[in-house]
Formats: structure tokens, sequence, C-alpha cells
């Protein structure tokens, strides 16, 4: 995992961060029965969860605990996966698929179960979370909140155009699918709260302290980092977007695909004029714009999709008009903070989750929805390693494969690309 920056990137979630504790680096040689690679979330539910179990785990982190995705993404937290549950129930079967949902609803209520016991000061924001469609199709709406009803106990409420509009002050959208179970929350604040819990139950954690080489050793598996190394008999590869060198068969199947996201100066009464919702909000094109209100009546926004590594010079103005577009009222919106991240995706959407080989172990590729299916893979493979849990065998469907490299990043820009046509399409053939 490479990396030599000594600090989180500027973000709103940097700047607002209630813990910036410094972890040591790996130096010497060092014994545990799990190495756990990537201080993300995956990770960090991983080593608490092992530390709950009663094993030695030791993580390492390139960078700094939460400073890829985990730290830097939109803070929703919401049942399901980045692959809709259709085409889930397509490729598993409708009893797998809710074995499959109910896991993410008890990933939902973990995170929530962590902020509520871990204490995160100021961490939980605001509940619930609103889907909102684009062009008018109240049958639409009203069939996909009975579906998920039907097949999964999702409490979904169909919010009708005038329900909409009186806390989303734009003509823009037309009827919502509200979620009273969903929610949002700091997530740096988190990972840096899972770490501690993590660390007072027993877990080593390192910082700055990437991984370079994992080889096969008599018992298990060693990792050797710049400065020292780890003998394991379980390794956890949880390194996302970001992993490489290490087991090319995982990282080839991890596709890095970045998406933007900014945060505005306070603005508490000229926000009035445009959103009153309190919760998540969402909008159903297939690459649409996620926005919520934070502390201190910010807005914060995240939208675009992709797969170029390096961020556009003018982002901040980018996702501006992306705001005025939809909300004109908030011209004065001025821009604190614009950053950028690199989410993992495997080409079927599904995280990547259980065995390599014997002892060793995947973790990742939560790219898109990772709130809560990362401490559902955390659990999982904790569970996996401690106590023989196969729950780990509901994503055996969704192996690891090739992503296709450069030309899978070409691929996956155009299909971005053709996504936003086939939305404006959609918007113009329901607008009459």
């Amino acid at each position: 995992m490479p990396g030599s920056g000594e600090g989180h990137i500027d973000s709103y979630y940097a700047a607002t961060a209630t813990d910036d504790h410094v972890r040591p680096v790996l130096r010497g040689d060092a014994d545990a029965d799990v190495c756990i690679v990537g201080g993300g979330l995956a990770g960090l539910t991983a080593a608490r969860e092992l530390a709950k179990a009663g094993l030695s785990a030791v993580l390492l982190e390139a960078q700094r605990i939460g400073w890829a995705a985990s730290g830097r993404n939109g803070g929703f937290v919401s049942a399901g996966y980045a692959l809709g549950s259709e085409a889930i129930e397509r490729r598993v079967g409708l009893a797998d698929a809710r074995a499959l949902w109910d896991l993410s609803v008890a990933g939902v209520d973990y995170v929530r179960d962590a902020m509520r016991d871990l204490v995160v000061p100021g961490g939980h924001l605001g509940s619930g979370g609103l889907s909102v469609q684009r062009y008018d199709d109240s049958n639409g709406a009203r069939r996909e909140a009975e579906r998920k009803r039907d097949h999964y106990e999702a409490p979904l409420e169909v919010w009708p155009v005038e329900q909409v509009r009186s806390v989303l002050k734009t003509e823009t959208y037309f009827q919502g699918l509200f979620d009273p179970q969903a929610f949002h929350i700091h997530p740096l604040d988190y990972a840096a709260a899972l770490a501690r819990d993590a660390e007072a139950r027993g877990a080593v954690l390192h910082e700055l302290s990437p991984a370079e080489r994992i080889v096969r050793t008599g018992g298990g598996w060693r990792v050797g980092t710049p400065a020292g190394s780890v003998d394991a008999r379980h390794v956890v590869l949880a390194g996302s977007a970001y992993q490489a060198g290490l087991w090319g068969g995982l990282e080839g199947a991890v596709l890095p695909v970045a998406t933007y996201v900014v945060a505005s100066r306070p603005m508490p009464d000229r926000l009035a004029d445009a959103i009153t919702f309190k919760g998540c909000i969402h909008d159903t094109r297939r690459a649409g714009d996620y926005y919520r209100i934070v502390e201190g009546g910010r807005l914060l926004w995240g939208g675009r999709i992709t797969t170029r590594r390096s961020e556009p010079r003018r982002l901040a103005q980018m996702l501006k008009r992306d705001i005025l577009a939809i909300y004109p009222q908030l011209s004065g919106l001025e821009i604190e903070h614009a950053w950028s991240g690199l989410m993992g995706y495997a080409v079927h959407k599904m995280p990547l989750i259980g065995p390599l080989r014997d002892g060793l172990w995947a973790c990742t590729a939560f790219g898109g929805h990772g709130l809560n299916t990362t401490a559902v893979g955390g659990r999982l493979i904790a569970g996996a390693i401690a106590a023989g849990d196969d729950r780990w065998r509901l994503f055996a469907p969704f192996r690891p494969r090739y992503a296709g490299g450069a030309i899978g990043r070409l691929a996956t820009q155009a299909v971005y690309w053709s996504m936003q046509v086939r939305d404006r399409l959609q918007e113009r053939r329901h607008s009459g």
C-alpha cells in the first residue's frame, strides 16, 4: 500500500475531527493471531471484533486511520449494497438476497450502536434518508416501496411531490422514498472511535506503515513493511483501491472510482430557503447527487463519478454549478472545502468478502455503499476467524473477477457517461 503522507487531506471532516491521535510506525518484528492490512472502516471493524473475541490483532495502515474513502465519504448510513436489490435477486435468488439484505440492516445497526456506545461528539448528525426522483412517476415510486416492503420488510414511505418540495424547495424533484432507518454521521470521527475501542480491547494499530509484501510461512503468513514485519496465522486484506503489490488476484479485481465532495461555509439562514430536511438526500439518477446539512449550517454535497485518479483543478466550481442548477436561491454559496476520494468497486458492485487462500481473507470493495457494508465485512471475517462463522458464503457468488486494468477503467468511464445520457433521456421522456 503506497503512501508517505503524514496527515489527512484537507476536507470538512479533517477540519472538524474530534480526535487526531497519531499511532506509531511499526518498527521491528511482531506476532499476532491476525494481521489486518488497511486502517479504513472494514479493517477497523475487523480489528475491534477480533479483539472482542480475545484474539491478538495488528493493523497496518499506510497513511492515517480513516485516511482514504472511509474518512472522506458522504456519511450516509442505510441498508443495501451498491448493486441493486433486484439485480442481487436475479443473481442469487430471493432467499439469499433477503439474507444479504438482513446482513446490511445489521450493518446499519452496528454503526448506530457504535456511535451510541462509543460516544462520538457530534457524530450522529441527522436521521432519515430521502431518495428523490427527477421525473414525475408516482406509480414507479409506489411499486418500489411495495417491493422493498414485501421482499425485505423495509419501512419505506412514499412522499408525494408536494411533500418532497415542502422540504426541498426546488422544482427539480418529484416523488421521494423516505427511509426512517437511515441516518448520517461524521465518518472520520466514526473511524477514530472504532480505532480507540479496538486499541482499548487490545488490538495494536500502526500508521505510516505500508504493507509492501506478503509471503507464506510454515504456519501462516508474514507481512513486511519498510521497517518491520508481522507474522500471523491469518491476514485480512482491507486496503480497497489503494492496496497494491500484495495479492494481484484481489487488487486486479478492485476498480478505483473517484467521487467528489464539497462543503460550504456556514450559511444556515440561506440554506433554510432551500433545504429544511435534516437527513441525508440523494436522487435516483444512476450517477446522482447526494447531500446533507452538517454541523454549523453547512451544505455538504457530493456527486459525479470518474475513473480519473487526479482531482480536477476547478472541482469547487464544478460542484457549485451542480448545486445552483437545482437550488438557484443558493447563489451566494461559498465553498470552504473541496476534495475527492477513491472508492474500490468490484465489477459486480458487491463487496469482496471471504477467503483467498488458507488464512488469507479479502474484506474490500465496499464502494458506493460502504458505511453499513464495511461493518458487515469486518464482522463476518472476524467471526469466521474467531468462531468459524460461515455466513461469508453468502458472498461466494460475488468472487474477485479481473476488472480489466487500464482498459477496465476506460470502459467504466464510458459506462458512466452512458448512464448520464440514459438519465437525461429518461427525464425528458417522463416530462412529456
